[in-house]
């Protein structure tokens, strides 16, 4: 059919995720140097035009700020200006022994004390 599997969209959002946190020093590498996982808990995507093969896209990543231990991405994904594709994740912080965090673990207490100063470009 040419176009690209639904389940391929996960994986886009996870190419914004992970350059948001590279950025922001927020990333896999950080949660897991500091011994805190940060499973998906919850996914939603919502498919409004299907994407082709070799198609050119634009994905958009969004951080929601909340104080709990947890970590609230938005997503849309547009091809030539327009949405195509749109949803969020929700991810859950843990402890080393996978235990669901109360609060954010420090280094990512710091992240959110610089995004409240608006210290982050």
């Amino acid at each position: 059919m040419g176009i690209v599997w639904h389940g391929r969209y996960a994986g886009y959002f996870e190419d914004g995720r992970v350059a948001l946190g590279h950025k922001y020093g927020i990333s896999y590498s950080d949660f897991i140097r500091y011994r805190n996982p940060v499973p998906i808990r919850q996914i939603s995507i919502e498919y409004i035009e299907p994407l082709f093969f070799e198609d050119d896209i634009e994905i958009e990543t969004i951080l929601h700020w909340t104080e709990a231990a947890k970590i609230n991405f938005e997503y849309i994904i547009r091809k030539n200006g327009n949405n195509v594709c749109a949803g969020y994740t929700v991810q859950l912080m843990l402890d080393e022994n996978l235990e669901l965090l109360l609060a954010p673990p420090p280094f990512y207490l710091d992240f959110m004390e610089k995004w409240k100063k608006g210290l982050l470009a």
